[in-house]
């Protein structure tokens, strides 16, 4: 149960956040944080705007620039795309962690679908999937101290960039930025009626723990999941523009 939890809408240029945490300066920290590393990540952009545009690994020297920077350009490189797929997922993890250093110990950030938690107590994830009959599906994180990435992406719901057609492709990962680059390498593998298994192919490395996609009646899993349940969705908390 989250009930005693403060919840906070956050929103900041293109980044539209839901923060969930125990105390009002733990949520401060995470906006504060998103602040700074938005900050520097427009910084290099406006240095190489190469790294925004390219939809492949980034592979220029960035010995000397911001972490953000750096984990996006991992994450991207290791599932073969570029650098942005992985934004979500880094900022939110960026935030996480200011929250635990800020004395949290049940924290999490929705960055637009990509959810950074680390939480001492279950939570239920729920997976938006659109007009799938399997949209009211989630996955039931159990307590943790540490990190976990449950990122989303879609080829039929929201704005970000999908060449598949998946309702929803859903990776976790211990590895944050990496499950949101690998959520969208995923989505981009869901074609209109190929093997809803052939598409994990693409996110079968040693740092992904498990993933889901959602095809309108299909659903497929791979690997090691969280339990999944049955979940009336609230669209209110729904993290979108």
């Amino acid at each position: 149960m989250v009930s005693d939890l403060l919840r906070e809408r956050f929103r900041l240029k293109e980044t539209i956040v839901t923060i969930t945490a125990q105390e009002q300066d733990q949520i401060e920290a995470a906006k504060e944080e998103i602040a700074f590393q938005r900050a520097l990540l427009e910084q290099f952009i406006r240095e190489d705007p190469f790294f925004m545009l390219t939809l492949e690994p980034y592979d220029c020297p960035i010995d000397e620039a911001p972490r953000i920077v750096g984990e996006m350009a991992r994450a991207g490189s290791i599932v073969g795309i570029g650098p942005m797929s992985a934004v979500a997922g880094t900022i939110a993890k960026f935030a996480l962690e200011a929250m635990i250093g800020a004395g949290a110990t049940c924290a999490i950030v929705d960055n637009g679908g990509d959810v950074a938690i680390a939480c001492d107590r279950a939570v239920l994830i729920g997976i938006y999937a659109g007009p799938s009959p399997l949209r009211n599906t989630a996955l039931e994180i159990p307590p943790r101290a540490s990190p976990l990435g449950i990122c989303t992406s879609s080829g039929t719901v929201g704005p970000s960039l999908s060449f598949g057609s998946a309702d929803a492709a859903v990776v976790v990962s211990e590895d944050v930025s990496l499950a949101d680059a690998a959520a969208t390498a995923l989505g981009n593998a869901v074609g209109d009626s190929s093997p809803l298994a052939e598409s994990f192919e693409v996110v079968d490395r040693p740092e992904i723990a498990g993933a889901l996609v959602i095809r309108g009646e299909e659903m497929a899993l791979w690997g090691e999941l969280p339990p999944l349940r049955r979940a009336n969705l609230r669209p209110d908390l729904i993290t979108r523009g």
